[in-house]
């Protein structure tokens, strides 16, 4: 066994969020993959086992701790120029060719990532909430890796971030299952969700199911939890123009409000030949969601490149409510009530009820938590 797996094996604790089965296995039910793990073996993430009987989970640890402009989420409709503390584990259960963040994501199934032993830090819950009051941070995020395989780790966090007034959230690739949703229901306040692909044999190259996605995104709006969507898009992947519609399409069906990301795709870890996604794709990509009948389209990655698609606009009278460079806020116009200031057409999202307090021109990148 690696030091990596001897090192994430001791930092565990029981499960909750699984059924015993005959035989001493155990069913995961935290991700849609509903792992049936038997004793001594793992399951697809390699990061939940089944020791003598018991599922064991990650804890007590963070592998990347830091705080982000709550638009580097991407989040546009929650606190919009507000930090969030943002802290990540090892593990997913995807293996996607253009992961950013395959370092920690691919933790026990890369051999490249074994260096991530490197990266743990033993901490408590209260820790990390201490971290987020003292960086002054509105929001406590789930991210880096993929949250779903280490709800019982957050949920521990959580408890105290709400106890202290934050807010919580995932950012996610939505492979979910209703219990684990329900069980996360309480604590958090937004969701983000990564809609890949619409075609289901490319899902499956990534390590998942295109319903399963399709059925979280639905689910997550159903339980009233405020959701945005991103789709990194792919040149070559998913960038052709029946793709982008039918995700559109999809959304809009589910809510024309929730907020759609389409971002720049840059090569990294095993997919370094594509090219990186031009201006004009992301920007044909926000119009087809806007023709598909989305209120609030946003293109990223490109600042200062999209035209208007990194601002938020009211989409009655087309008042400028948010604007953005980058992830920077220049300019906070939503009124207290969470409104437009012109036509007072409610605008969906969390937003603050002290507008004049949005941080604007800040720096609009990640620095390290105080402690």
């Amino acid at each position: 066994m690696s030091s990596l797996a001897d090192k994430l094996d001791a930092l565990t604790s029981v499960g909750e969020l699984s059924e015993a089965q005959p035989g001493g296995a155990v069913r995961c039910y935290a991700c849609g993959h509903r792992c049936l793990i038997r004793p001594g073996k793992r399951g697809i993430c390699q990061v939940r086992s089944n020791q003598n009987g018991e599922l064991r989970v990650p804890w007590g640890y963070v592998a990347a701790l830091q705080v982000d402009p709550i638009e580097k989420k991407p989040f546009s409709h929650v606190l919009s120029g507000s930090d969030a503390l943002t802290f990540g584990m090892l593990g997913c259960d995807f293996h996607c060719g253009y992961c950013q963040n395959f370092f920690t994501s691919q933790a026990m199934r890369d051999p490249q990532s074994e260096e991530s032993v490197n990266y743990i830090r033993k901490i408590s819950p209260e820790q990390i909430v201490q971290a987020a009051r003292r960086s002054r941070a509105q929001v406590v995020v789930s991210s880096y890796n993929e949250p779903l395989i280490t709800s019982e780790w957050a949920v521990a966090i959580f408890r105290q971030a709400q106890q202290a007034g934050l807010k919580c959230a995932y950012v996610s690739n939505g492979n979910a299952t209703p219990e684990v949703l329900r069980y996360l229901r309480p604590y958090l306040s937004a969701y983000k969700i990564d809609l890949k692909t619409m075609q289901d044999r490319a899902y499956r190259q990534l390590g998942g199911v295109l319903q399963n996605v399709l059925d979280t995104i639905r689910l997550v709006h159903e339980l009233g939890l405020w959701l945005e969507i991103v789709t990194l898009v792919v040149p070559g992947f998913n960038d052709s123009t029946g793709e982008l519609l039918d995700a559109a399409r999809y959304i809009a069906s589910v809510s024309p409000q929730i907020p759609w990301h389409v971002t720049g795709f840059h090569p990294d870890y095993k997919m370094t030949d594509a090219p990186a996604t031009n201006a004009d794709t992301l920007l044909r990509a926000a119009e087809i969601g806007e023709e598909a009948g989305l209120q609030y389209v946003y293109a990223g990655n490109l600042p200062g490149r999209t035209k208007n698609y990194e601002s938020t606009f009211c989409p009655h009278c087309r008042t400028l409510l948010v604007e953005r460079r980058g992830y920077t806020i220049l300019g906070y116009f939503i009124t207290a009530q969470g409104t437009c200031p012109k036509c007072s057409t409610a605008v969906p999202g969390v937003w603050t009820a002290q507008p004049e307090t949005v941080r604007l021109g800040g720096m609009g990148i990640p620095y390290l938590a105080r402690f």
